[in-house]
Order: C-alpha cells, then sequence, then structure tokens
C-alpha cells in the first residue's frame, strides 16, 4: 500500500452565490399567520386536529364480511370554523365504477363501504356525498376549539383475490386494513385533505386514539396495531402467560406452534371472541386474523435510559420456511433503529410481520409476503420496519411527498440489512437513476408524488431521496448528522412536516447552512455525470482531474491501481462541490506508477460511465 498525499483544488475561483430554497405562496403564508417557522420548528401558532375512535368491528371469515360500528369525537383545534367534516372510505378503491391507478379483479368490484347510519350530535347526519374514496357531510358548523361527537355503521365485503395492501391472503387469514370510515386531515396548508386514494400514492392521517374490538370466531387469534387489553378473555391460560413472559425476555419463544394451533387450545372456548385493542396517538388501526398461522415472539430493550422494552412478533404459515427466521431480522431491525441510526428508541411497545401478500407497513405491524433468498428477507424486514419511523412516527403526508417516507425507509434498508449480514450490499433502486436521470419524464423529487408515475414515481420516492440523506450523512459525518435528524425528529413527531420544515430542522440541528444541496438535489431538474478528464502519470507529483458534467453533486470514489498490484482507494463527499465549482483536482505524491484509475462507487450514480475508466496506455 503507498503512502500518498492527497490535496483538493477547486477549480472555480468564484464563489457560489447564496442559495434560497424555493418557497410557495401558500407555505410562505404559514410563516406569516406563525404555524411553521423559518428554522423549521412548529411556529407558535402550529395547530393540528385529533380524534378519540371507539371501534367494534366484526369479522366473518367464511363471507369476508366486516360490520362494525363506530362512536367518534372529533377535536376541531384549528381557528377556522368547519362547516363539513370529510371522511376517508379507503375500502372504495374495490367499489365497482371507481377510479384507481392499480388493477384489481373483477370479482373484488363491489358496493364499497355501506354507511348504514351517521349521526352528529344525536341527529341524523343530513347533506352526506360519497364521491370515491371521500365522503364529505354538509350543513356543519363546528366551532374552533370545539368537538363533535359522531356515530356511524358500516359494512363492506373485503376484497380476495386483488390484495392491495389488504385483503384475505388464504382461507381463514386475511390482514384487514384501511377498513373503518376515518375523519381525514384538516391542516393548515391543504385545509381538508380531499385528495382521493387511488391506489399507487399513500396516506395522510392525524394522530388520534383508538379503542377497537375485533369479534372473530373461535379458534381465530387477532394481531393489531395497539395493545391488548383482554388477554385473559380470548387466549388461555397458558398462552396468555407465554405472552406476557415473551414481554420481558430476549429469547425467541412459539407463543402458539403448529401443534398447539391444530389442537384448539389457545383461544377462549367461546363460539366468538372479542379482542380488545388500545393504541394512543397513533396515525391508523389495523389488525389480522387467522385460525391456522403460528405465533413467536421476543422482546428487547429500545431505551437504555428507561430500560423500556419492545416485543416483536413473527405470525405466518408454516409451509413459508424463511419465516422461521423473520422473528430475528425483525428483532435486529428493531435494536439497531434504537441504538445505531437512527439511534432513536424505537417508540411502539410492539411490533407484528404477518406473513401476508403484500409489502406494507402500518402502526405496529407490517404485511410481508414470503420471499425465496435471505437477502430478499432482510431487506424487506427492514424496509417496512424502518416505516415506524417515516411515517407513523413522524406523520408526514404520504399522499403528497411520498420521498419524506419511502426516501428513508430506503436509506434504512441499505444502512441496517448491511449490519444484519455483513456480506449484503443492497443496491435497491440504483440501477433506475442512473437510467432515468435527465430524461424526459424526470422531474424533481419536490415535485408532488400525485403529479408523478411509473419510473418517475419510484425514483423520486425511493433511491434518489434515500442517495440525498445518505451523501449529508457521509459529509456531516454520523454524529452532527444524528443530530441534525434528531431535532428534526424532536421537533416533528407528532406531528405533521412538510418538506421545508426537514430541509429547514436539519440546517438548524446540524448548525450547517445545507441549502445549496438540498436544493441541487431535491429541487432541481437534471442528472450526476463524474468524468476522469485527464491524468498526469509521470512524476511523483501526480495529477488527477475529476469533472462533474452534470449538476447534481455526488461523492467521488476513486480506485488507483499500481503498476505493482497495489490498490488505493480514495473518497471525497459532496462537500468538494459546495462552492459550486465543476471540478475536481487530486495531487497525488507517490513513485509508483499508475496502471489504471476507475471512478465510481454503488451509491453514486452516473449516466455515462464510459469516461470514469483511466487506462495507462504503456
Amino acid at each position: 500500500m503507498k503512502n500518498i498525499l492527497v490535496v483538493l483544488v477547486f477549480c472555480c475561483t468564484a464563489l457560489q452565490a447564496q442559495v434560497v430554497l424555493p418557497i410557495t405562496r401558500d407555505v410562505g403564508e404559514l410563516y406569516r399567520t406563525g404555524t411553521r417557522t423559518r428554522d423549521g420548528k412548529p411556529g407558535k401558532n402550529y395547530w393540528q386536529n385529533t380524534a378519540d375512535y371507539t371501534i367494534a368491528v366484526q369479522y366473518n371469515p367464511a363471507t369476508r364480511l366486516v360490520t362494525g360500528t363506530e362512536e367518534i369525537v372529533y377535536y376541531n383545534n384549528s381557528p377556522n370554523p368547519l362547516a363539513e367534516i370529510v371522511f376517508k372510505l379507503y375500502p372504495n378503491l374495490y367499489q365497482q365504477g371507481n377510479t384507481r391507478d392499480m388493477p384489481i379483479d373483477a370479482a373484488d368490484a363491489g358496493e364499497g363501504v355501506l354507511v348504514d347510519s351517521l349521526y352528529i350530535n344525536g341527529k341524523k347526519a343530513g347533506r352526506i356525498r360519497i364521491i370515491g374514496t371521500n365522503m364529505t357531510v354538509g350543513g356543519l358548523k363546528i366551532e374552533a376549539g370545539k368537538s363533535v361527537k359522531l356515530a356511524l355503521k358500516f359494512q363492506y365485503t373485503l376484497n380476495k383475490k386483488s390484495h392491495i395492501r389488504t385483503g384475505e391472503i388464504e382461507e381463514n387469514a386475511a390482514f384487514i386494513a384501511y377498513f373503518f370510515p376515518r375523519i381525514a386531515v384538516y391542516d393548515d396548508l391543504d385545509g381538508w385533505n380531499k385528495k382521493p386514494y387511488l391506489g399507487t400514492a399513500e396516506f395522510y392521517n392525524d394522530f388520534c386514539n383508538f379503542d377497537v374490538s375485533v369479534t372473530v370466531p373461535k379458534n381465530f387469534i387477532v394481531w393489531a396495531t395497539g395493545d391488548l387489553q383482554n388477554c385473559s378473555e380470548v387466549l388461555t391460560e397458558k398462552y396468555c402467560k407465554k405472552l406476557q413472559a415473551a414481554e420481558l425476555e430476549d429469547s425467541v419463544v412459539f407463543i402458539a406452534d403448529e401443534n398447539e394451533i391444530k389442537a384448539g387450545a389457545v383461544t377462549a372456548a367461546n363460539d366468538f371472541n372479542t379482542w380488545r385493542f388500545s393504541a394512543k396517538n397513533v396515525v391508523d388501526f389495523v389488525f389480522a386474523v387467522s385460525d391456522h398461522y403460528v405465533w413467536n415472539a421476543s422482546s428487547l430493550v429500545v431505551d437504555s435510559l428507561t430500560g423500556r422494552r419492545t416485543r416483536v412478533d413473527a405470525v405466518f404459515n408454516t409451509a413459508h420456511k424463511d419465516y422461521f427466521e423473520v422473528i430475528h431480522y425483525a428483532r435486529q431491525t428493531v435494536h439497531l433503529m434504537s441504538h445505531v441510526f437512527p439511534k432513536w428508541p424505537f417508540p411502539y411497545s410492539h411490533i407484528t410481520v404477518f406473513d401476508g401478500l403484500d409489502q406494507m407497513e402500518y402502526p405496529m405491524m407490517i404485511n410481508d409476503n414470503p420471499v425465496e433468498t435471505k437477502a430478499d428477507g432482510i431487506t424487506l424486514t427492514v424496509h417496512e420496519i424502518f416505516h415506524t419511523m417515516f411515517p407513523f412516527y413522524m406523520g408526514v403526508n404520504e399522499t403528497k411527498y411520498g420521498w419524506m417516507d419511502e426516501g428513508w425507509a430506503t436509506l434504512g434498508e441499505w444502512l441496517l440489512s448491511n449490519m444484519i449480514d455483513t456480506t449484503l450490499f443492497d443496491d435497491y433502486g440504483m440501477a433506475a437513476v442512473s437510467q432515468f436521470s435527465g430524461k424526459e419524464q424526470d422531474v424533481p423529487v419536490t415535485q408532488l408524488t400525485t403529479m408523478q408515475q411509473g419510473t418517475a414515481f419510484f425514483v423520486n420516492s425511493y433511491p434518489r431521496p434515500a442517495l440525498g440523506y445518505l451523501y449529508v450523512k457521509n459529509m456531516l459525518g454520523d454524529s452532527l448528522f444524528l443530530k441534525g435528524l434528531h431535532y428534526y425528529i424532536k421537533q416533528w413527531n407528532g406531528k405533521h412536516p412538510l418538506p421545508l420544515d426537514f430541509f429547514n430542522c436539519m440546517n438548524t440541528g446540524s448548525g450547517k447552512n445545507l441549502d445549496w444541496f438540498w436544493k441541487k438535489w431535491f429541487y432541481d431538474t437534471g442528472y450526476p455525470d463524474l468524468a476522469i478528464v485527464s491524468v498526469s502519470n509521470t512524476t511523483v507529483n501526480k495529477k488527477i482531474i475529476i469533472e462533474s458534467k452534470g449538476n447534481k453533486p455526488v461523492p467521488v470514489d476513486v480506485s488507483i491501481t499500481f503498476a505493482d498490484g497495489s490498490i488505493q482507494q480514495l473518497h471525497r463527499s459532496i462537500a468538494v462541490w459546495e462552492k459550486g465549482n465543476s471540478r475536481l483536482v487530486l495531487n497525488l505524491s507517490t513513485p509508483g506508477k499508475i496502471k489504471k484509475i476507475e471512478l465510481g462507487s454503488m451509491y453514486v450514480p452516473d449516466i455515462n460511465m464510459e469516461d470514469n475508466v483511466w487506462q495507462s496506455p504503456n
């Protein structure tokens, strides 16, 4: 290995002009009214609405009929009187004739959600209009700072053949999400969230409290968001004790194995059992049921200061052999999230990985299909559990800003998967970035997710924002990056941050003005393209000139092979492009002759790799 002195010379003398991030008129108004601030913190006048839900739901596995009642207390914390309430009826994605951007099986197209009755403060609601997944109730006047009580009865038939995040998985096993009518978000930027759910873009819900009872036939077990409140009423004494013990044990144990499930000895011996769950300050509630899935569990300390523990469950069909290992991947993910990255105590009391037909996240639950390889098992488990922080703990609007949660889950997948298995190098989405960047349909990351489709939707939601976070982490170093990220988390957990809130919090928390990078990577069009433009290889003092032909700042990774076979790796962060320069000079002091130079690495996209290799002519 050579001793090499590297000197960076910036081939640009002009300093970059002060960068200002774009502020739309509507977001600028929030600074004026004081709900948001330019340093990223919630303003003195910040508000958000909330609700308390009491739900009783029955699920019939034979007919797939979901029926329920709801009592809702909705709190209007806004400064505005509300003349209407908007509900989300997400199962109407499957309603016959509705618009959607994902295909469904014709057998699943039905009536959608039937709202059998709706009362507001004890009076039958009058003006109700249902269009797609939105239900609007008009003719109201809910004063600012006041609450309103609503009562509903609803029913719908769960989908069977088109499993879009929810539905029957196989006979007597189902994952049931988005099943109840819920009040849409009313926020300081848009007022009511009336964006329809079409299938691709995801969700935006308020932080609410849930008390939910789920009634199912004998021998069916229920797993759900929230903490089980009546273990002794629904599980026999042996299994209730095993569940309680798992919450205190590091080892992995079966709460109920295949033989015990088949024997019918796990649940209480009633024709129907009602499982009661409570969840506070969460953005959604889901549940899953089965009469034959096995259940294993473990727990671990997630907060070293308080000793608080999180229980980790895996629930699955034993025919899917990969799921016997999922519990270990899930447990390691929760540990790494709590103690390594983002180094924030896992916020919930439990997380359940359920053997389903999708790859989707929910508060305290994930619905993952079985996979063929260990690598897929690890990366999928990490990705979906990482969503616990983004969007659920942080409350981002996935519908409009998919990159504010999917980008973080992708970064978590890249980083933590390798920590679980050091032989695993995950390059999820990287090929698409290089192939798509700079083309006609390429748009900035910050363009609303609802205005994107196809490859643009994927690249801007997943790998491109993940690269942006990764590059800033690399430039700042882990300590300073986490300082900025933790500042953002502290300011906005349990709230609804906007993109500028994130950028401004990272700047404030880290003490570094990163707007030059935020603008280039998240707001501007363009592409990454590095090239080796010249090499001086004749003297001890050698010179390599790297040019950034594109306008997207990316790290510089250089691999230098010398004539004697030794290899030197050089890395420089995006900081080398901060001043707006387009060229970088590497001065090397070494007597050895360079044989080959290669530019680039796994997490550095480049639209043209042909100019990334230099070979000595002799």
